[in-house]
């Protein structure tokens, strides 16, 4: 095979349920405020949906996801998860004994802080067949350890390809966090062991950013905001990918739960000292969550996690919103941070698509309020649209496209890395 130039993992004690996508109809200019600011499932947080405190972000219909009602037509263009997908162009299957034909398929994975979610399809016919794996992938000197993955990959693969009658996995997509910073490893070794185990011939490894935004938006331009315990903001124009914060919360991840959870947990310190810029409400919330004040440091500095610690306290602050300044202040600075990323990666020209994932977005109108305003004021180009679905859903889109021949999205070798068998 030769190769064609192709964030934070969830910490501990997240919440490992399913995260399935749910179509969603509708557009709105991207200053328009979205009916999913009632915020009727409870504030949520990291940025692939996961964190104690803030569930993950599954809107139950498309009026939760804060478009139109499911009846609505979508986007121009627009697949749901469960779709067919074109089939020119690709294998359609292998002839066993007997002369029984079997469907050639291929293998779509998100690799995040939950653990795997793996699924097998075929062109033309969309997923068949979907398990998962609730151990994480390690993470070690080398980045992302490749001999763990495949030890929970290749036992999945070869019982879905048998439960959806799969003769040959000739194609594959694997998501996974961190891909971008610490995927040096699974780039060396995926594509051969994949080929020799599976018999793949096509495989992209991608950054769970990109599978986020195809997801969300699909191949098309556009910008896409995923916002819970982190923050990272994707976009495209189609000919190169660009990226902006997911830096983690000791350097960035500005405006995600992390961000808004300990500038909470600073007006609270800050009342605690008498210094001005506190929040009595905010001190009151975190003694009642955290304990003593003075204990804080203790507490939180030796946690492993204590990104997802600090993002707990994300939906104290959006509770005390409503009446103390100091609260509402705060959301409206994540909500400019926010815009900024996403105006960092959106393309300027045309009328590229936004849309905003994750749990944080469950936080409802103290935050997606003054949102949809800083996002009217930094992009009055684009159009907003609600997410179509997760990571896993782009894993499989992107998938698709690729066993066909259609994948139009850019390859760079680091957010997206293709390899292809030849000769």
């Amino acid at each position: 095979m030769t190769g064609e130039a192709a964030g934070a993992r969830a910490p501990r004690g997240t919440d490992t349920g399913p995260r399935d996508p749910a179509s969603a109809g509708g557009a709105e200019r991207a200053g328009t405020p979205s009916r999913a600011a009632g915020g009727r499932h409870g504030p949520g947080a990291s940025a692939d949906g996961q964190g104690p405190g803030i569930p993950a972000h599954r809107p139950a219909s498309a009026e939760d996801a804060g478009g139109l009602p499911d009846h609505a037509p979508r986007p121009a263009g627009a697949r749901g998860f469960g779709d067919a997908v074109p089939g020119a162009g690709a294998r359609l299957g292998v002839v066993g004994e007997g002369g029984a034909e079997h469907p050639v398929g291929f293998l779509a994975v998100d690799s995040g802080g939950s653990g795997l979610r793996v699924v097998v399809g075929v062109p033309g016919r969309g997923p068949l067949a979907r398990r998962e794996s609730r151990e994480p992938v390690r993470t070690g000197a080398r980045g992302i350890d490749p001999d763990h993955l495949l030890e929970q990959l290749l036992p999945l693969a070869r019982a879905l390809a048998h439960e959806a009658g799969v003769a040959r996995l000739e194609t594959a997509v694997v998501g996974a966090a961190g891909l971008a910073t610490l995927g040096d490893a699974l780039r060396a070794e995926l594509p051969g062991a994949l080929a020799r185990e599976l018999g793949v011939r096509a495989l992209a490894l991608a950054a769970d950013a990109v599978t986020a935004y195809v997801g969300a938006l699909g191949p098309r331009p556009g910008a896409v905001v995923a916002a819970g315990t982190g923050l990272i903001a994707v976009g495209t124009d189609l000919s190169v990918w660009r990226r902006a914060d997911g830096w983690g919360h000791l350097l960035g991840d500005c405006g995600g739960g992390a961000w808004i959870g300990r500038a909470g947990l600073e007006a609270a310190l800050r009342a605690h000292d008498g210094r001005e810029g506190g929040s009595a409400s905010l001190l009151a919330r975190a003694q009642e969550r955290f304990g003593p004040p003075a204990a804080l440091p203790g507490t939180l500095y030796p946690r492993a996690d204590r990104a997802a610690v600090l993002a707990s306290f994300a939906p104290d602050v959006a509770a005390c919103a409503d009446t103390d300044p100091v609260a509402g202040e705060i959301l409206r600075a994540a909500a400019r941070h926010m815009a900024d990323s996403a105006a960092a990666v959106c393309p300027p020209e045309g009328e590229p698509w936004v849309s905003l994932t994750g749990g944080l977005l469950n936080m409802g109108a103290p935050l997606l309020g003054p949102l949809a305003e800083e996002l009217a004021k930094r992009l009055p180009h684009a159009v907003r649209v609600p997410a179509e679905g997760d990571p896993l859903h782009g894993s499989v889109r992107i998938a698709a496209d690729l066993a066909t021949g259609s994948l139009a999205l850019p390859a760079d070798g680091t957010m997206l890395h293709v390899v292809t068998e030849t000769g």
